[in-house]
């Protein structure tokens, strides 16, 4: 306490200038309006530059919400599009009348369950994505898994929280496709580039051009018809019709987000399939 006196009394003369500087200050503002106008413009400024840092900061923070909302508006504005899809082929084969369209009585098998990307590999020949949605969640084994551009693989293992999947970008990946001109085949990687694979098994009638849609066959119980996969970039080989080149249309480098597709008839479709097969 002595000292604290001793310092306040060895520095009285700065204290009683600032004194003075804050009375002199205060009566220059309260009786003179210009500079009054000129303090209350110059806080005003102060304050709106203050509150505009603020707002963008909470607008950051309030991105990752957004741009979940908007991932899972996307999501469904997706499954809408193809089972509008489903309906034009059911009523161009005449499976579906056109009062059946308008009452929406068809109900769509496929549904979605987001996710994010917790762990990812492209570079070895056996690749995984573990994401962070698991048995309690609703995810299962041999799920297919697509992202916003494409599709990415089919789930290989579950746990309560978390699962691993089977990308296009694994060697012993297979997927069922089929070409905007209704020609079947299954893609394979080779395990050299990921931004490409190649369709192969194609019939040797297939028609094809450079820039071709390939996209999800549908003839499986994973992925529903009509997933985009990628386009036709090259033949592989002159020699041979059979195999063609594929840019994949997701982006396996920079995957963040994806969509899990959870189908409703998937464990009856494969009992009925299985049981077809105990005669063969």
């Amino acid at each position: 306490m002595q000292k604290l006196l001793e310092f306040l009394i060895r520095k009285r003369h700065w204290f009683v200038f600032l004194l003075c500087e804050i009375v002199s200050f205060a009566l220059l503002f309260r009786y003179n309006s210009y500079q009054q106008s000129v303090m209350l413009s110059s806080a005003n400024s102060m304050v709106g530059h203050v509150f505009s840092i603020s707002n963008s900061a909470m607008s950051y923070l309030h991105l990752r919400e957004e741009n979940k909302m908007l991932f899972d508006r996307n999501g469904q504005l997706e499954l809408d599009l193809l089972k509008l899809q489903r309906k034009i082929e059911l009523l161009e084969s005449e499976k579906l009348s056109y009062d059946d369209i308008m009452t929406d009585s068809i109900a769509y098998p496929y549904h979605y369950i987001q996710a994010n990307v917790v762990n990812n590999s492209v570079i070895g020949l056996h690749n995984y994505i573990t994401i962070d949605k698991g048995r309690a969640d609703g995810v299962l084994p041999d799920m297919g898994v697509v992202s916003t551009s494409g599709v990415v693989g089919i789930i290989a293992k579950v746990g309560d929280r978390f699962s691993v999947v089977l990308p296009l970008l694994n060697i012993k990946s297979k997927l069922s496709c089929k070409s905007q001109r209704g020609f079947d085949g299954s893609l394979v990687w080779d395990g050299r580039d990921s931004r490409y694979s190649n369709l192969e098994q194609l019939a040797s009638h297939a028609e094809f051009q450079k820039g071709d849609t390939i996209m999800t066959s549908g003839y499986s119980a994973i992925f529903p018809p009509g997933i985009m996969v990628g386009h036709v970039t090259e033949l592989n080989d002159a020699r041979d019709y059979n195999s063609l080149k594929i840019e994949l249309a997701t982006d396996f480098e920079r995957i963040k987000t994806v969509r899990v597709v959870k189908y409703d008839y998937q464990r009856e479709r494969r009992e009925v399939e299985r049981e077809a097969r105990k005669n063969d």
